[in-house]
């Protein structure tokens, strides 16, 4: 027995000896599979120069080297908040459950104020574990570790749920926090490369507006331009431009590029209480995580992507001629600050060109007003007095003519050289809308057209007008109601031997509708189509409606109607 036992004991150091040695060569092993894992991982995530698909590829390695389930990027904003986050493990139907994307509080909001390696067996254990949001996945380990650029801390890397139930070493966070360093190398270059990108992005944008605008490309296909060109720079899902309409708080939809361009097109809605309105308020861009309506129901972000967002003025806060809104769609990775400051250049500059485009059509205007003021003079001096110095010859010569068939035939050309100087004087009147700044509003327009027709008439006409003429009706259905007025206050003058005429304008249910009303002898039995089938094809060309009801020795009733857009 004792011989036996002297046979074990030396064995027993042996078996020892052993074991300890298998156990530094797994390590060993180990080792060097992490740090050929690590290496690899280090040539991936610099294979690469697009931000986004550096930053993804990180999230992915570092996963990867520490054999865990979830893994997520935090990029710090200028405001010490999260402004972007990357995650990686989660389905997209995973994170539309999530109820609110990470700002940074808590651990997140810890590590981004003292940006030192954590590892954590149980995050609930720690005092600063802020919890997480309704349809968050549960977490149990965790390891943060910073990432930094330069001497600039860029963002955290965050690891949790290492698989096998298994918590974060020592080791773990030796690999990841290498994978950091070699991470912030290959931002910078991402970043170098980004900028440079959008350099080239936005100059070429830039000079294509000017050119466009400068050209002359209309106001709408300028708008239509800076939308799609600021989608393309910030790699936005839909873009929209809003300009504000009529009333102090409306804003309507003039552009949209992307998704749901169709949903989006001409949508009005009140800019009270949102970002919209504040940003329009304040002339400074806002960046959020997500697009959310707020409380009150807003058509606009609700036909909107429910992501990221970026709103940007289109001018400075005391010229704002609107603003320029950029969404993603939900788990997209946030705007950068640098897309913020280049989109808001981008919009100046829009925004200045955009000036210069209607100081130069206001130039061209100017110069056709002056040319129709030389035309009105000349019809005015010459063409009317000429016109009324033959009618006046004509009138002293009917009574020299004794056959009484060559007098009428005299007298009906005397008539109508009378009624050619009331046409002219209207036309005169026509050539010259801009001289008084009243008429610079549809109302404007519509009274001058009617105080006009007082001295063919030889009375003034009643008037009345309602609803939202002013910012309802469009510039060319604007046209084509003061061509109808103009010529049924022409007819009642020429036909109806009237003494009272009523002229009714109202604008209400997206329907602008015109009344002229007489108490004259009614339309002729033979009256001149031209002037009544004009009027009836510019209703018809707008899908609105046209009819005239007239009793002899009763008046006529002129009923003129066409939807507003």
């Amino acid at each position: 027995m004792d011989h036996e036992a002297g046979q074990l004991l030396p064995k027993l150091p042996l078996d020892e000896l052993l074991t300890e040695v298998q156990t530094r060569l797994q390590a060993v092993v180990a080792a060097r599979d992490g740090v050929h894992s690590l290496l690899e991982a280090v040539v991936a995530i610099g294979r690469d120069l697009e931000l986004e698909t550096v930053l993804g590829r990180i999230v992915e390695s570092a996963t990867n080297l520490v054999d865990c389930r979830y893994g997520a990027l935090g990029v710090i904003g200028d405001d010490g908040q999260l402004a972007q986050f990357i995650p990686v493990g989660l389905s997209e139907e995973e994170i539309a459950r999530i109820a609110e994307w990470p700002h940074g509080r808590g651990l997140l909001g810890m590590l981004i104020k003292e940006p030192q390696a954590l590892r954590l067996q149980e995050i609930s254990d720690h005092p600063e574990s802020y919890g997480f949001p309704p349809g968050h996945p549960p977490m149990r380990n965790f390891l943060g570790v910073p990432i930094r650029v330069r001497d600039e801390v860029f963002g955290n890397l965050y690891l949790t749920e290492k698989n096998g139930d298994r918590d974060f070493d020592e080791q773990d966070e030796t690999i990841v926090s290498a994978l950091a360093t070699a991470a912030g190398i290959a931002i910078e270059n991402a970043r170098l490369y980004d900028e440079t990108r959008r350099r080239e992005t936005w100059l070429n944008a830039s000079a294509e507006l000017t050119q466009a605008l400068l050209s002359g490309t209309e106001l709408d296909e300028a708008f239509r331009l800076v939308a799609r060109r600021a989608r393309e720079m910030a790699g936005a899902d839909t873009s929209v431009v809003a300009v504000p309409g009529g009333a102090m708080d409306l804003m309507t939809v003039l552009a949209v590029d992307g998704e749901r361009a169709e949903q989006l097109a001409d949508v009005e809605f009140s800019s009270t209480g949102t970002l919209a309105g504040a940003v329009m308020e304040a002339g400074e861009p806002r960046a959020v995580n997500e697009l959310r309506t707020g409380g009150e129901p807003s058509p606009l972000v609700e036909r909107l992507p429910s992501g990221p967002g970026l709103i940007v003025p289109l001018g400075t806060k005391q010229h704002a001629r609107g603003v320029l809104l950029l969404s993603k769609r939900r788990g997209g990775s946030p705007f950068y600050p640098a897309t913020l400051r280049m989109l808001s250049a981008f919009a100046d500059q829009a925004a200045v060109v955009l000036e210069l485009a209607d100081a130069r059509k206001e130039t061209e205007r100017h110069g056709l007003v002056d040319d129709r003021e030389r035309i009105a003079r000349d019809l005015h001096d010459v063409v009317v007095q000429r016109l009324f110095a033959s009618a006046m010859t004509l009138t002293a010569a009917v009574r020299l003519i004794d056959r009484p068939e060559v007098a009428e035939r005299v007298q009906r050309t005397v008539d109508d050289l009378d009624t050619t100087i009331k046409q002219i004087r209207s036309t005169i009147f026509a050539l010259q809308p801009a001289r008084e700044s009243a008429t610079a509003t549809l109302r404007g327009r519509v009274v001058a057209l009617v105080e006009s027709a007082t001295e063919q008439l030889g009375f003034a006409p009643s008037l009345q007008m309602e609803g939202l003429l002013d910012t309802a009706v469009t510039e060319d259905v604007e046209q084509d109601l003061t061509a109808v007025l103009q010529e049924s206050l022409s007819n009642v003058a020429r036909h109806a031997q009237a003494s009272k005429v009523n002229v009714r304008l109202a604008v209400s249910d997206g329907t602008l509708r015109l009344q002229v009303e007489d108490n004259g002898v009614g339309v002729p039995e033979r009256p001149r189509r031209s002037g009544l089938a004009n009027m009836a094809e510019r209703a018809d060309r707008r899908d609105g409606s046209f009819d005239v009801q007239s009793e002899k020795g009763a008046g006529t009733m002129l009923r003129w109607q066409v939807p507003v857009r």
